[in-house]
């Protein structure tokens, strides 16, 4: 039975890795927060909420007030413009960047007001290190996001929660920086890209669907580009982390940040097109594949945004051995996939593109 004294509140809790958080937390209280209710989740509470307003600040306050929350998960994020169907970037800015900052400003004012919310965990994105890194970072590399307004967002947003970290109170923050995500649940532009899936709105997009069609991988020509280095998470390793440090990890005030990636090493641009049979277009300049994206998205063929190119042309890995050293001899238990079993997963049970999913919008969590 659900302890009402961990009474957790997670907002995007109908996305993907909010569902996946929910199933390992049997033994909390789950109060969900999103645009509309995750089907078939067993949640102690939903409360409809659209953290672009300004409004539901106040709203989480009440919320978390009512149902004495200890710890709150913050996942609403708009990753994917076309999964979510929030396309204008002033939209995405305030419920990424000014949602973040109302959550945080939520649990600051319950525990000013008498309330004890003790964990804050809000996953940032390795994104926000930007596009092309010379080595493994670590966490104290500089945040260089740019171009992509998700990488942006994520970035301004770790800046935001690292600011803020010392008003919450008796609370601590958990930062994370997780790789992409992958597995055969996940459905962002990345892992579209790879399996050719035609992701976008338009008619043309659900034609070529419904005849299988697998759009072509495109990358600038040179050996390079094939040679980027490029690490993963499985989600479902996202959501164990994530319940470890609700059970496990220490609650006084601070802030901890950790990059997050699965094990072992990291693969080549050109492993990751291998592991997804995908079909490759070759084009000779930059320019060039930043053109052929944009077409493909103004025809609403492809749900791949043209600003990802630095990011699908770019090689970032992390360095992640203060996540190795903060689980200890969990570290297997809780992160079960290597990078290459992760990327693998997201293709040995991935639906055949006649029978891919139409994308359509539902939470603003994209995780």
């Amino acid at each position: 039975m659900a302890d009402p004294q961990h009474t957790v509140l997670i907002t995007g809790v109908a996305g993907n890795l909010g569902l996946r958080v929910v199933q390992q937390l049997p033994d909390f209280r789950i109060v969900g927060v999103d645009l509309a209710p995750p089907a078939g989740a067993d949640l102690y509470r939903f409360e409809s909420l659209d953290l672009g307003e300004e409004s539901s600040c106040d709203a989480l306050v009440r919320v978390m007030r009512e149902n004495q929350v200890t710890a709150v998960i913050h996942l609403a994020f708009v990753i994917d413009p076309v999964r979510t169907g929030v396309l204008d970037t002033g939209r995405m800015w305030q419920i990424n960047v000014s949602g973040t900052a109302r959550v945080m400003e939520a649990i600051a004012e319950t525990n000013r007001m008498g309330g004890a919310v003790r964990k804050f965990i809000f996953p940032s994105s390795v994104s926000a290190y930007g596009s092309d890194l010379p080595r493994p970072v670590d966490e104290s590399a500089p945040l260089e996001g740019h171009t992509l307004p998700y990488a942006i967002h994520k970035r301004v947003a770790d800046e935001v929660v690292r600011e803020r970290a010392e008003q919450l109170g008796e609370c601590r923050t958990y930062l994370l920086r997780p790789h992409i995500f992958v597995g055969a649940s996940m459905q962002n532009y990345l892992v579209g890209a790879l399996r050719g899936t035609p992701t976008g709105r338009g008619p043309l997009a659900a034609v070529l669907r419904r005849r299988g069609v697998r759009l072509p991988l495109i990358l600038p020509r040179g050996n390079r580009y094939l040679q980027n280095k490029w690490q993963f998470v499985h989600v479902d390793d996202m959501a164990r982390l994530t319940a470890h440090i609700l059970r496990e990890a220490p609650a006084d005030a601070g802030i901890t940040v950790m990059n997050v990636a699965g094990r072992g090493e990291p693969l080549t641009f050109g492993e990751c097109a291998r592991i997804a049979h995908a079909k490759m277009l070759r084009l000779p300049a930059r320019w060039l594949c930043r053109l052929a994206l944009q077409f493909a998205w103004d025809l609403g063929i492809s749900g791949v945004p043209p600003d990802s190119l630095p990011y699908i042309a770019g090689s970032y890995t992390m360095d992640t051995r203060r996540l190795s050293a903060f689980l200890g001899d969990k570290y297997e238990h809780v992160m079960q996939h290597t990078v290459r079993q992760a990327l693998v997963d997201s293709f040995s049970a991935s639906p055949a593109p006649s029978r891919a999913p139409a994308p359509a919008p539902s939470s603003v969590a994209a995780h």
